[in-house]
């Protein structure tokens, strides 16, 4: 986990360097050539369509309902089934945390997890570009949020995977008691939904500073803190016994994806190009998304 935490920070790094390529030259003229910043509009960076908008996040908000009906109806374990869960059952990567159990180490992941959901509250009410786009952003952030969480719902609520703290530790031995082992609650760990809503959270706040604020000399810093606290909470995730390494590392993959893709696709050039309408197929009834390159 050290290592992950550690990667994740690099990755931080990455994004800063990849997104600082946003800002373009402008040229008028051969003889009037005009940076990105002097013609730098905050006002002009993103753009709301309701007809798409609206119905991303209602569709999310509703998946997300069903995806926890699912998870609050899973089946438990019965004692046979709990006794006969075995560490050679796990794929060799994430062996390292079978068996662990740490009511602590639960408690903590909720400082980074709620720092998370704070992080792009804090810069709308802090920062008077952001707050200037406090509609637009929170428009965007609640999108963001809502596909994640139905993303993670209705994989939680359909996959059947036993958490780390289900299985005996190396030594044979359990440190959760029978009555944790066989909860419901315990048969979810693919994949971490603590450690997806924070990345998407944090990420999403790094993103829009980062488009907002073009030339900021914190782009860096604000980047490597959206990586570290789903690093931290998947660290207290993984302690835990709630969830394997690979459970960490998808969760946090989808929340920054999450996070990061809607701002980019609100970027008022792109919006123009997407298109959603009512879709109906053979033995299904939805929306179609379609984006014109």
């Amino acid at each position: 986990m050290k290592h992950f935490v550690a990667c994740c920070i690099a990755v931080s790094i990455f994004f800063s360097k990849t997104f600082s390529q946003d800002s373009t030259l402008s040229v008028s003229s051969s003889n009037n050539v005009q940076t990105s910043k002097s013609a730098f509009n905050a006002k002009d960076v993103y753009k709301i369509s309701w007809k798409a908008d609206a119905p991303i996040t209602g569709v999310g908000l509703g998946l997300s309902v069903l995806g926890l009906h699912l998870i609050q109806n899973k089946d438990s374990l019965t004692l046979a089934e709990a006794n006969a869960k075995n560490r050679s059952d796990i794929p060799s990567f994430d062996r390292g945390n079978a068996g662990f159990y740490s009511e602590s180490a639960n408690s903590n992941s909720y400082i980074p997890f709620f720092a998370g959901f704070a992080m792009p509250l804090v810069f709308v009410v802090a920062d008077k570009t952001e707050r200037q786009q406090a509609g637009k952003i929170l428009v965007m952030y609640t999108e963001s949020l809502a596909i994640t969480s139905a993303l993670y719902t209705m994989t939680a609520g359909s996959v059947q995977r036993s958490r780390p703290l289900v299985y005996p530790d190396k030594n044979g031995n359990y440190k959760a008691d029978l009555g944790k082992r066989t909860s419901n609650n315990s048969q979810r760990a693919f994949y971490a939904g603590h450690v997806a809503a924070t990345a998407s959270a944090s990420f999403f706040a790094a993103k829009v500073y980062s488009d907002l604020h073009p030339d900021s000399k914190f782009r860096t810093y604000v980047w490597i803190a959206a990586a570290a606290l789903p690093a931290v909470t998947a660290y207290y995730r993984y302690e835990a016994g709630q969830h394997f390494l690979s459970d960490c590392i998808i969760g946090y993959g989808i929340g920054a994806a999450s996070g990061i893709l809607v701002p980019a696709l609100h970027k008022s050039k792109m919006m123009n190009n997407v298109t959603i309408a009512p879709a109906i197929w053979q033995n299904a009834k939805g929306l179609s998304v379609a984006y014109n390159f």
